[in-house]
């Protein structure tokens, strides 16, 4: 039976530690700057450094727009929206995981392939999770954050089906080419709803933390993230790689709770139980299967 090797388990540990955390990371940024700026800076800060040393993938042009545009104004400027103060830093980690569940029904829409029993059954284990954040959450969401986070992982999707047709080789050249698309559309729709003199004074009051965090969107996150989840990517099965982004939700609650102080009654922890089982029975079931059935 395959395994990661040790070193190579904690380098995707660390990866997740990193995009679990970086909600609490973003819920600082947004303190001082707009969230469509911040999503904008984000992506500038990806795109200009590295594009200098990064050579573009060879896919079409009109492949990189498109995941620029999903995973920037749709993604990631969503979920900026929603944490600036519709949600919480904790519940924003763990439903936009639901993408999950997204990419693989607009997969299924697009190949023809039938619906199985335990996606289903999933499926089911999450929703009833969402529906009682849905019911129960005493201020951490509001419907209008969830909703917008639905709409992120929605949008994360896309850009997950877009990067399958594209099949660029250099994941980190691919991210990185993609954000001169994501800066144009994310710039524009900051000035028109949050507004210049709003964008003036976000740059203008932000503090070393908020650069900080800022920088930690495409140095982390990107640059860090994108290149060491390709690299183990390239190297084991995507069954063995994959199953690990359930540590998301776990860093993104944790950390949100220490630092933050983000609550965690009951029924929450219930909630994050459901979700996750949800998840993790779509991710596994099929690797355990394959596994029992080959050790008949």
């Amino acid at each position: 039976m395959p395994t990661l090797p040790w070193p190579h388990l904690l380098l995707a540990v660390a990866v997740m530690a990193v995009w679990g955390t970086n909600f609490v990371v973003i819920k600082i940024a947004l303190e001082h700057l707009p969230p469509l700026l911040l999503a904008t800076l984000r992506f500038f800060f990806v795109f200009f450094p590295l594009a200098f040393f990064v050579k573009r993938p060879a896919v079409k042009w009109s492949n990189l727009a498109a995941y620029g545009v999903l995973i920037g104004a749709g993604q990631f400027g969503l979920l900026f929206l929603a944490m600036k103060g519709d949600i919480t830093p904790g519940l924003a980690s763990l439903i936009v995981q639901t993408q999950i569940f997204f990419t693989i029904a607009m997969s299924m829409r697009l190949s023809g392939e039938r619906v199985r029993g335990y996606q289903i059954v999933a499926l089911l284990i999450a929703t009833a999770g969402l529906g009682l954040i849905f019911a129960r959450s005493d201020g951490g969401a509001t419907p209008l954050g969830i909703g917008l986070v639905l709409l992120a992982a929605l949008s994360w999707s896309g850009g997950n089906l877009v990067a399958k047709a594209g099949a660029p080789s250099n994941m980190l050249a691919y991210v990185v080419w993609a954000g001169l698309f994501s800066v144009p559309p994310l710039f524009v729709l900051s000035l028109a709803l949050e507004g210049w003199p709003a964008m003036v004074a976000g740059v203008r009051d932000a503090d070393a933390g908020t650069w900080a965090a800022v920088l930690w969107q495409s140095v982390g996150n990107t640059m860090f993230g994108y290149a060491a989840w390709g690299w183990l990517l390239a190297r084991h099965p995507a069954s063995l790689v994959t199953p690990m982004a359930l540590l998301v939700p776990v860093f993104g609650m944790a950390s949100s709770a220490l630092v933050l102080g983000e609550p965690m009654p009951g029924w929450k922890l219930v909630a994050t139980a459901l979700v996750m089982t949800g998840l993790a029975l779509n991710l596994l079931w099929p690797v355990l299967r394959s596994r029992a059935a080959g050790a008949q």
